[in-house]
């Protein structure tokens, strides 16, 4: 108990392994339609996964710059990046991920680990996407250079608080967004807005769009993480995508927040255990191209 009476409460690395615990074993309890009507429904998102899920879908998508690259590191590095910078319109987000690469060299990897940010810091003046601002860019090279000498990888961290046997990837995207607050003293708060955790309630859209690139192989997906496995996965999940999956009846809970990915996970892996996020590209086809072909295809 606090003074005054009042109870503490706990937010800690325990606390929060327990709330995501219990949420992914709620979200365990039944799938949202019906056995029948989740089978009825199944060959047309598998038909819309595989029209979207093509070599195509990379050309006008922020997974275009981690594809660019052939070192994993590489991809690790600017593939969090183009994630984190992933909202708005399609064209500012790729034109910042340019900008963002001509400051680092072209070699993300390499920037990062020589990151000092009174010689580096300069560069990265004048670099804005939105809401995340120069002091933003500085804060999070530090924070993954310390983060890469300590876990060697961004994969590593990820691994670190994802148990063998967690039936998602909550944990690790809490692990990921903790340790890259924490791990340098003196982290502003303000880039807290940029590294979501389940255990504030959010979605994790970007992060978890991020573990899909990096985990599931594919034409459009990376496959560079081993220690995350595709049916660990989670739907990114955002008001379009949310969207799509009410009106297909695959998602009930008006909220898009962890809760919700959930929800909508659950009824994907009805459909793939082993790969429930391959729904995404359904989803997202839906929302972006109304299910017409991708552009530059018949």
């Amino acid at each position: 108990m606090g003074s005054g009476g009042r109870r503490t409460l706990d937010y800690g690395p325990q606390a929060c392994r327990s709330l995501l615990s219990l949420l992914s074993l709620l979200s365990l309890l039944s799938p949202v339609l019906s056995p029948d009507a989740l089978a009825a429904l199944k060959p047309r998102l598998d038909g819309l996964a595989a029209q979207y899920e093509r070599p195509a879908f990379v050309a006008d998508d922020p997974i275009l710059f981690p594809r660019s690259f052939d070192e994993p590191g590489d991809r690790e590095v600017i593939g969090l990046f183009a994630a984190l910078l992933a909202w708005g319109r399609r064209s500012i987000v790729l034109a910042s991920l340019e900008r963002l690469l001509d400051r680092m060299d072209h070699r993300p990897l390499r920037f990062v680990l020589d990151f000092d940010a009174e010689r580096d810091g300069p560069r990265l003046a004048g670099f804005k996407h939105r809401t995340f601002q120069p002091a933003d860019a500085v804060a999070l090279m530090l924070a993954l250079k310390a983060t890469l000498e300590r876990y060697g990888s961004i994969e590593g961290v990820v691994a670190a608080h994802l148990p063998e046997d967690a039936p998602d990837i909550g944990s690790g995207i809490q692990g990921l967004s903790d340790t890259l607050l924490t791990i340098v003293p003196g982290t502003p708060a303000r880039v807290a807005k940029h590294l979501a955790r389940p255990s504030t309630g959010s979605a994790c859209k970007r992060l978890a769009m991020y573990a899909r690139w990096m985990t599931r192989p594919g034409p459009v997906d990376l496959g560079v993480w081993t220690r995350v496995r595709p049916d660990q996965l989670v739907l990114p999940l955002d008001v379009h995508t949310g969207r799509q999956a009410r009106k297909l009846g695959l998602l009930t809970r008006p909220t898009d927040d962890w809760r919700a990915v959930m929800e909508l996970t659950d009824a994907c892996r009805h459909l793939d255990p082993a790969d429930p996020a391959r729904y995404d590209f359904a989803l997202f086809g839906l929302g972006a191209y109304g299910g017409e072909s991708l552009k530059g295809e018949d």
